[in-house]
């Protein structure tokens, strides 16, 4: 009998943002494809591929993303952050209008100067 290596389906992350200022404070501008912050305690690694149902505060609509993991932010974290993960979104159409979208929600405060939980 033989066992052949099975790849680990990507865990499923479901995160609805219901205000600008939350959606604000967890957009990742700074990836070229977009990404988001996700609070989690769950444990995951640089490089970990994700799938995230993201609902943003203009409705009911969830984006389906399949992301990779780009940074951890860990429990204890200095200055006070959040525990979780920042998810690049991946380089196709779908993230590509997602990014759009939340840039266009976002609009005037993608220039601010608030603190986020990214950077």
């Amino acid at each position: 009998m033989s066992t052949t290596p099975t790849t680990p389906r990507p865990s499923v992350i479901q995160l609805a943002i219901k205000e600008k200022a939350a959606l604000y404070a967890a957009y990742i501008p700074l990836f070229a494809e977009g990404g988001i912050f996700v609070p989690t305690v769950r444990e995951y690694q640089l490089g970990d591929d994700v799938y995230v149902l993201l609902s943003l505060p203009e409705g009911p609509q969830r984006y389906p993303i399949a992301g990779r993991v780009a940074w951890v932010t860990p429990a204890r974290a200095s200055g006070s952050r959040t525990q979780g993960v920042g998810i690049q979104f991946p380089k196709d159409d779908k993230a590509r209008q997602l990014k759009i979208k939340i840039e266009e929600l976002l609009g005037a405060h993608l220039g601010s100067e608030r603190a986020t939980q990214t950077i």
